[in-house]
């Protein structure tokens, strides 16, 4: 039974979605799935784009087969070599040995390592070379590091449409659907593929942003990303994310909470500056535990907020481990540009709260600490109100700035923008018109 969706009048995605799988990467859950796309090309040659993860083999073949019908498999460009797109390789080979791979050179030395046979059927591409299929002429661009050396994505110039490899992708099943048009996907989707970025990419935001200045001078019409949606609108939107995300940028004024609390006064802590917070008008808060919440999801939450308070009970004279690995993460995955609060606690030698500002000073760039400390012994007392006061008005103070920060920012970029449709506008003039323009300019 084959399971296909028309992308394009001769572009199908060919790919499935896996159910069964716990954890991606055998670390990240993935309580929603994931879904492996591949896609095939009908032109004069026929072009299929990537394969799949080994587990969803049986439905790509099928659904191979079904688009080929009898038709040979003239080409196999792939972009990406890690073995969830990479696996069926073989298969396809197996099945069609008139096949020719393309790829580029980094990528066939690790067809090799992976035991591939690609002999004698290999095309090499550098940055910038193209191929003709027929009414379709793609371009190859390189995307080192995004996530892995040998990344590429194919930019097909007669369409519009960009195989974007693990670029712009999401964890998450499609269910049916494939186009973001056809799900809510700021409701239903963003956090996916924020927790997918971040964990999975975000260590390698200078790559991306080099990747992001390559698609601005493509005239990209659509993404066909290996994981999650195919985006055919709203592409500025799925853009201005994942250039925040690769440059550190927090999506949102706001507060996530983290707290370690081994007998809940330090998580009595944290839900009374939550409270405090909200009364003082900052409801968009998130408050999470840290020994019970996979670090994927708490390291995706800190990508997007402005804020991160830690709350940690001090345990063997150190940060509580749990909370300590929360902030290693940090660390690997590059965060910065972030403004941290710090709650403390312990019975004795309390010295949490200090090891975590040194950790965040030593690790973490361009982060900010707030002066004011919340210090429990053992439990909260009448002297941590006032300390809870204190550190949620400096909190409300900082969020303040921050948003004038961003509006300022905000105006920049829109004055920017305004700047470039002027400066392209004017070219388009004819030598006359250009005169009057400026003409006008000078009387207004």
């Amino acid at each position: 039974m084959h399971c296909v969706r028309k992308v394009t009048d001769d572009l199908f995605w060919i790919g499935a979605n896996d159910y069964r799988t716990e954890l991606f990467e055998n670390i990240h859950p993935i309580p929603e799935g994931v879904s492996y796309n591949s896609y095939v090309l009908l032109d004069e040659k026929t072009v299929l784009f990537d394969s799949v993860d080994w587990g969803v083999c049986r439905t790509f073949l099928e659904n191979l087969a079904y688009v080929l019908q009898d038709r040979p498999l003239d080409y196999m460009v792939i972009n990406h070599l890690e073995p969830d797109h990479a696996a069926a390789i073989g298969e396809v080979l197996l099945r069609h040995p008139e096949t020719t791979v393309i790829s580029n050179e980094k990528a066939f030395l690790f067809m090799n390592q992976f035991g591939f046979d690609v002999e004698g059927r290999m095309d090499t591409v550098k940055e910038g070379d193209t191929r003709c299929f027929g009414k379709h002429t793609v371009t190859f661009l390189f995307a080192e590091m995004v996530h892995w050396p040998e990344a590429m994505v194919t930019f097909d110039t007669t369409n519009g449409v960009l195989f974007s490899a693990d670029a712009f992708g999401s964890f998450g099943n499609l269910g049916g659907r494939l186009f973001d048009d056809e799900v809510n996907f700021d409701r239903d989707w963003i956090d996916n593929a924020r927790r997918y970025f971040t964990n999975i990419v975000g260590k390698y935001g200078p790559f991306v942003q080099r990747l992001l200045g390559k698609a601005k001078t493509a005239p990209i019409k659509m993404f066909c990303p290996l994981h999650g949606p195919v985006w055919r609108t709203n592409l500025a939107y799925y853009i201005d994310k994942h250039d925040k995300w690769s440059r550190y940028i927090p999506e949102e004024n706001g507060v996530m909470i983290v707290y370690a609390s081994m007998y809940g006064n330090t998580e009595s802590a944290a839900q009374a500056l939550a409270s405090r917070l909200c009364e003082k008008g900052i409801t968009n808060i998130r408050v999470y535990d840290v020994s019970k919440t996979h670090v994927s999801y708490l390291v995706a939450e800190a990508f997007k907020y402005s804020h991160i308070i830690l709350a940690s009970v001090t345990y063997n004279l150190n940060i509580y481990p749990v909370m300590e690995d929360f902030l290693h993460h940090l660390k690997v995955l590059n965060l910065s540009k972030r403004v941290f609060g710090i709650i403390e606690n312990g019975s004795w030698a309390i010295k949490s709260g200090s090891l975590m500002e040194q950790y965040i000073n030593d690790n973490l760039k361009d982060c900010r600490i707030i002066n004011s400390r919340v210090t429990i012994n053992s439990s909260g007392n009448r002297s941590n109100e006032i300390e809870m006061d204190e550190l949620a008005d400096d909190i409300v103070k900082s969020i303040a700035e921050e948003e004038k920060v961003l509006a300022a920012g905000e105006a920049a970029v829109a004055k920017a923008a305004e700047e470039a449709a002027e400066k392209e506008a004017i070219k388009k003039m004819t030598a006359r018109e250009r005169m009057a323009y400026y003409r006008s300019k000078r009387n207004a």
